[in-house]
């Protein structure tokens, strides 16, 4: 049997803004130093301390905006030990993530080299937690202020003469948790406060983002856009993939049908949570003026056995890609709300694009479906009509196919489509309504016979994109047979 799509290829609802595929870097395990940060004397090929493989592949992805540098590591974070000479700069204990020594190598002016080399926006969490409002204020200037002043002129002293675009702060990060434990009420009126001095100099204009809610707590959000809605530019909102609890999250590798239905089916939330929480800001911001930025997402489980606990170092397989698309087909589909997103996280944590071991590199499934999504990047959202069946298992379903669609700026169509069942095929038609012709069409395709299947540094290219041989064009429309547990993209010319 046979599911059926209507995209409206004539109609545009939104645009796709590309820091949907942003990304996140936070002081955590292996994620800034072995991951990005090797110094300039590692044997590694590094340019300035800066490794060349994840600089090149990450640029493949077209990362466009990455933040840094937490998370939790954010609110005990002093940006001025992480300035001047390297061999100068305070030695700290990094508290959140495995109780070890941060020696503050990789600071303001690394973060700032990195993404020059990647091209891409920084995205900057202040702290707010243990921190003041001086010191924030300072860091702004510092980075941002092209005159005299003594943080410009500090500057200048450590090597860099112009200062630097920063179009996107956050003030603050998880305040209702590990930022300070702080009530909605509290740290609204924190956020008034502290933003008020993250001054916009010259012609740098700050997009600022204030601390959002998490998973179901939307008397976060109602109370934040309430306060402080006409002083924000963006509001974050942070959501995992948990498949058991906090305490016992499972396997990322080793993992029954059970719990993989479970995960879909939680990556599936973020529908709804977005929607819920869009609702609440669409009460106090109709214009849609404020963003919400999915500042934190993806899944999270068990750290592979051996590794540091407090390093949340874990596998990467075709469910993690499923999870990724079905994910960033939500966000597609929300575009006109949601600005902005970052994966959690880059290298060597959670849900990561990359793992390194030594001087050694793999790019996991997850950076695939970044790679192969990177066509929706500012592109305009198609309106999809389609009615999902189901993916059933132990008396529960959820639906088997997720789908978004877009046109770019040449009018390429690119449709992405995730059949997330891993028994059955999924047989969809496609009404390309407004579609005058279909010249060309072609496809890729990320699957495997084995829902466990991930790359390792003996194996790198064990899960790789294909070419989608399984669609035909059927004179206005098409017809395509996904395989079980597939991730495809479509392009039609």
């Amino acid at each position: 049997m046979s599911q059926k799509a209507i995209i409206n290829t004539d109609i545009t609802a939104g645009i796709i803004n590309k820091n949907i595929y942003g990304h996140f870097a936070e002081h955590l395990g292996r994620c800034i130093y072995e991951g990005i940060w090797v110094g300039e004397d590692s044997p590694i090929p590094n340019t300035q301390g800066i490794r060349n493989d994840v600089v090149q592949a990450l640029k493949k992805i077209q990362i466009p905006v990455l933040r840094w540098p937490g998370g939790c590591f954010a609110d005990e974070y002093h940006w001025r030990d992480g300035i001047g000479p390297r061999l100068n700069r305070k030695r700290m204990l990094n508290t959140h993530w495995g109780g070890v020594i941060e020696n503050n190598h990789f600071g303001t002016h690394e973060f700032m080299l990195l993404c020059e080399m990647l091209g891409c926006e920084p995205y900057i969490n202040g702290n707010v937690g243990s921190g003041t409002v001086q010191e924030m204020q300072e860091w702004v200037e510092y980075m941002t202020f092209d005159g005299e002043s003594p943080m410009a002129n500090l500057r200048r002293e450590n090597g860099r003469h112009t200062p630097w675009n920063v179009k996107y702060f956050g003030v603050g990060n998880e305040n209702w948790g590990c930022g300070g434990n702080m009530r909605p009420e509290y740290y609204a009126d924190e956020f008034r406060r502290y933003q008020t001095y993250v001054r916009n100099y010259g012609d740098n204009k700050i997009y600022k983002i204030a601390c959002g809610s998490h998973d179901h707590n939307y008397e976060w959000t109602e109370v934040l856009m309430r306060e402080a809605a006409r002083f924000m530019n963006g509001l974050s909102l942070h959501y995992y993939t948990i498949t058991g609890t906090w305490q016992h999250k499972g396997s990322a590798t080793e993992f029954t049908e059970d719990e993989w239905f479970t995960t879909i089916k939680k990556a599936l939330v973020m529908d709804e949570i977005i929607s819920k929480h869009a609702t609440i800001m669409d009460k106090y911001d109709p214009d849609k003026r404020v963003g919400m930025i999915v500042d934190e997402w993806g899944t999270w489980f068990d750290v592979e056995p051996g590794t540091n606990p407090g390093f949340l170092y874990q596998q990467n397989t075709l469910r993690d890609a499923l999870v990724a698309a079905v994910t960033l087909n939500i966000f597609h589909n929300h575009c006109e709300r949601v600005q902005m997103a970052n994966i959690a996280q880059t290298i060597n944590v959670l849900q990561a694009m990359i793992l390194t071991e030594g001087e050694k590199m793999i790019v996991t499934p997850t950076y695939h479906v970044f790679d192969m999504y990177k066509v929706h990047q500012d592109a305009a959202r198609l309106p999809v009509e389609f009615s999902s069946d189901t993916y059933e298992h132990n008396g529960e379903c959820i639906p088997q196919v997720s789908i978004s669609a877009s046109r770019n700026a040449q009018g390429q169509i690119h449709i992405s489509l995730c059949n997330i069942d891993p028994k059955s095929e999924a047989n969809l038609s496609i009404e390309l309504h407004g579609l005058e012709k279909t010249a060309k069409l072609t496809g890729t395709v990320l699957t495997a016979a084995d829902m466990h299947l991930h790359n390792t540094f003996e194996q790198p290219e064990a899960l790789k994109p294909a070419d989608f041989h399984g669609v035909t064009l059927m004179g206005q429309g098409l017809n395509a047979k996904l395989p079980p547990m597939s991730v495809v993209v479509l392009t039609i010319e």
